[in-house]
């Protein structure tokens, strides 16, 4: 059984959850219906502050932009941090539309389309190579269009990041050159008339809380980065290290501690000066730094009664949040943090399972988990949810309308 979220760093007033110092019921009307989400854009900004403070002073922020793509909240990180990271052309004109400059934008994602090379090579943004063939392709674009290219070779290293809620490397995978072949490409690549060789990323895994298994990566990451800077002959302009961070979800798991990773990242970085130069060090991330400024709400439509158990029937489910719901990688089922928006500092009295208007068993919001009691009318909120939301999930499924989306 899921317990009452507890309510650590949220706002209450009269009872009820607010979002950026606003209510839901002020939150509503602005979004002319439920369900919507909101982000609240100082949880954004202190976040990055956080994180700021705690790694040393030349690594740099990029944010992937697939955590969440709102052009609302892009435009907002993109004066907070030093890059954007997109992985498809529709990603690509988001980056570019937020004033961030091409020349701190880089497009990864395997399988590129030519229209997306091209445009990636018009703009004049890095490109990170996923593998020889798509090297090739690049080339080929580069003499139709007599435009030079900015690459970097995107690296599969033969070791993962351990305990990631996805691996992306390790082994043989769809992403990224086999670390083998790169001493390979980067021989080819040498006085290049076209391809400009800037930099290496190494992207291991995603929304990991363990701090050992970060730091045993960032260090494996930089072994590596040394070994393919010595076959480059010299110091690359840029390396990008991958992120990693994870954010809490369930019982039982704890917030990372910034301020070991940042120690550990300092002691590492100076270890490896001698041959680093002036290389840029990126830190890519995502999810860890909108994903807790999220805010999914909707609303209950009647509590349902079947056999000795009850039902909160909403407007919302795995149509607007497909992640929430359990569909998107989890193998165990568990909750996210849920509370009832407008009682939520009220005590639990009833265990409940939260489902959503699809006419399928797999639109469940939340499963018996233990809450205030809540009537029709009254707001389901789940926390946790400014990252793969509403791009990650099927809008589209039984017709619908999708979820309002508020930057707040």
């Amino acid at each position: 059984m899921s317990r009452h979220v507890a309510l650590d760093n949220q706002q209450i007033d009269q009872h009820q959850l607010l979002i950026g110092n606003q209510t839901l019921q002020n939150l509503a009307l602005r979004a002319g219906r439920t369900p919507f989400y909101a982000y609240d854009r100082s949880l954004i900004s202190q976040r990055v502050s956080a994180l700021r403070a705690a790694l040393p002073a030349c690594i740099e922020l990029h944010y992937a932009i697939k955590a969440n793509p709102m052009p609302a909240v892009v435009d907002w990180l993109a004066g907070l941090v030093d890059g954007l990271d997109v992985a498809s052309l529709g990603e690509l004109q988001t980056a570019l539309n937020s004033g961030m400059p091409a020349s701190e934008i880089s497009f990864a994602g395997p399988a590129k389309q030519p229209a997306e090379l091209a445009a990636a090579i018009a703009s004049g943004v890095l490109i990170n190579v996923e593998s020889p063939d798509e090297l090739h392709r690049i080339e080929q674009l580069c003499e139709q269009l007599q435009m030079p290219a900015r690459i970097a070779l995107r690296v599969n290293p033969d070791f993962e990041l351990k305990s990631a809620g996805m691996k992306m490397s390790g082994g043989a995978k769809p992403f990224g050159i086999d670390s083998e072949q790169v001493t390979i490409l980067i021989e080819e690549l040498r006085d290049h008339p076209r391809l400009h060789l800037e930099g290496l990323h190494i992207f291991s895994g995603s929304q990991n809380l363990r701090l050992e298994a970060i730091q045993e990566c960032q260090q494996r990451t930089l072994e590596l980065a040394r070994r393919l800077t010595e076959a480059h002959g010299k110091p690359l302009h840029s390396i990008n290290l991958g992120g990693g961070l994870g954010i809490p979800y369930f019982p039982g798991e704890q917030t990372l501690p910034l301020a070991q990773l940042g120690e550990n990242m300092a002691q590492l970085l100076q270890e490896h000066r001698d041959w680093l130069a002036d290389t840029r060090l990126v830190m890519e991330l995502g999810r860890y730094l909108v994903g807790e400024a999220g805010y999914y709400v909707c609303r209950v439509l009647e509590r349902k009664h079947s056999r000795g158990q009850t039902f909160l029937m909403c407007d919302g489910g795995l149509h607007h949040h497909l992640s929430n719901s359990g569909n998107f990688g989890q193998v165990l089922r568990r909750n996210y943090p849920v509370l009832v928006g407008n009682r939520a500092d009220q005590p639990a009295e009833e265990a409940v399972s939260i489902h959503g208007p699809l006419c399928t068993p797999l639109d469940i919001i939340a499963e018996r988990i233990e809450l205030p009691r809540a009537e029709a009318g009254d707001w389901i909120v789940v926390l946790q949810s400014g990252a793969y939301g509403a791009s990650a999930s099927p809008a589209a499924f039984l017709g619908h309308p999708p979820a309002v989306e508020l930057l707040v």
